[in-house]
């Protein structure tokens, strides 16, 4: 197996233990429905009413694995949903459908808006 093929794998079986976590998906989720904007850790924890320090734990989590981004505005933390690297993992998922044959359309994710 080629070393792209083997990254691909690592990096999809990283992200994919990362979100097999129910509060790591919920502010996955949670990211993704705030978009470019994103969110600073005090409006995750409140939405999600998880404590300050097990939130640091998935964001940290969430971020090692590629699934998220991370910005320092003064002294907060902006995180943002990293679609790109969803994408990516839809794609490696799907990328030997149908063995060769013409299948269905799959859905793609189609807010692919650069993230700072």
């Amino acid at each position: 197996m080629n070393r792209s093929v083997l990254a691909g794998e690592a990096s999809a079986v990283r992200a994919l233990a990362a979100l097999a976590q129910t509060s790591r998906l919920r502010v996955f989720r949670l990211l993704v429905g705030a978009g470019a904007v994103g969110l600073c850790p005090g409006q995750i924890a409140d939405a999600l009413d998880v404590s300050a320090n097990l939130l640091s734990f998935h964001l940290k989590e969430l971020h090692a694995c590629g699934l998220i981004t991370q910005e320092r505005e003064g002294r907060f933390l902006r995180y943002r949903a990293d679609m790109t690297a969803m994408q990516q993992l839809l794609e490696f998922l799907t990328a030997h459908c149908c063995q060769g044959e013409p299948c269905i359309e799959m859905p793609m994710v189609k807010c692919l808006v650069p993230v700072r």
